[in-house]
């Protein structure tokens, strides 16, 4: 399940009524303090970074002995989180699961679990909220994190998200431990786009410590970006109004804007 971006209003009742009803909360130490509130009577499973393989083992077993079991994404668990790996795990141990609401397959000894997969508010969808509209177009979302895909394959993804003009949103941009992925980045971006192209850095996204600011491409490496940045590079049709950044899906170009006095 995803609990959005941490701040209680982005978290769904469908979320909210889940967690109410679980036997064991499992998920990133931080990610469950996001939510602590709502965790009474809960066992908890939680680890830290580089730990996702033992926690999703960890949420199968309990759910197998019979638990029922709420693994926890920030923004949504499809999107660079759990879902994935829980179903892997699954798949991967040949254990039978099942969608809610579905018939059981006839497997004597065999019991299904039911997995649901709870949407949640996404960070690309908070951060570009605060910005304004930098998603209206076609949009390409990539994660800069080296840990599980190569860079070379990054960088190719890159290159083919700026030749063909996409808004670009950059997961996982930087970290401690790795510091140039996101320069590199903007150079292959600096050339397919103008140096002015604005770029929104939207960090901690509609909860404490929120940070949002727009620079120009050429200025991208000065921003302030961690591991709980979102990063969205405009397209070439991208632009700025007021606090605001705009990536226009057409409507101007086809049926005109700009008010028409009267007699």
């Amino acid at each position: 399940m995803g609990i959005g971006p941490g701040s209680r209003d982005h978290l769904t009742r469908r979320a909210e009524e889940v967690l109410s009803g679980v036997d064991v909360v499992v998920g990133y130490r931080p990610y469950l303090e996001l939510i602590e509130p709502l965790l009474a009577g809960c066992e908890r499973i939680s680890s830290g970074m580089t730990a996702e393989v033992q926690r999703a083992h960890a949420a199968v077993e309990r759910a197998r002995a019979g638990k029922a079991c709420a693994v926890v994404s920030s923004g949504d668990p499809g999107i660079y989180a759990m879902a994935g790996l829980v179903l892997e795990t699954c798949q991967a141990g040949g254990i039978p699961v099942v969608s809610p609401g579905s018939d059981p397959p006839a497997r004597p000894g065999r019991v299904p679990l039911t997995l649901e997969v709870v949407p949640g508010v996404p960070a690309l969808c908070a951060g570009a909220a605060l910005l304004g509209a930098p998603l209206t177009h076609d949009f390409a979302v990539i994660s800069l994190s080296d840990l599980l895909t190569p860079w070379e394959v990054i960088a190719r993804r890159l290159r083919a998200a700026a030749e063909a003009d996409f808004v670009t949103v950059l997961y996982n941009p930087k970290s401690k431990k790795r510091t140039w992925q996101l320069e590199k980045a903007q150079q292959i971006l600096l050339a397919h786009r103008d140096s002015r192209t604005p770029v929104g850095v939207v960090r901690r996204a509609m909860r404490a410590g929120q940070e949002v600011q727009i620079v120009a491409l050429k200025d991208l490496h000065t921003a302030r970006v961690d591991m709980e940045t979102t990063v969205f590079v405009g397209s070439r049709t991208s632009s700025l109004y007021a606090d605001f950044m705009i990536t226009p899906r057409g409507y101007a170009q086809k049926y005109g804007l700009h008010r028409k006095e009267g007699p």
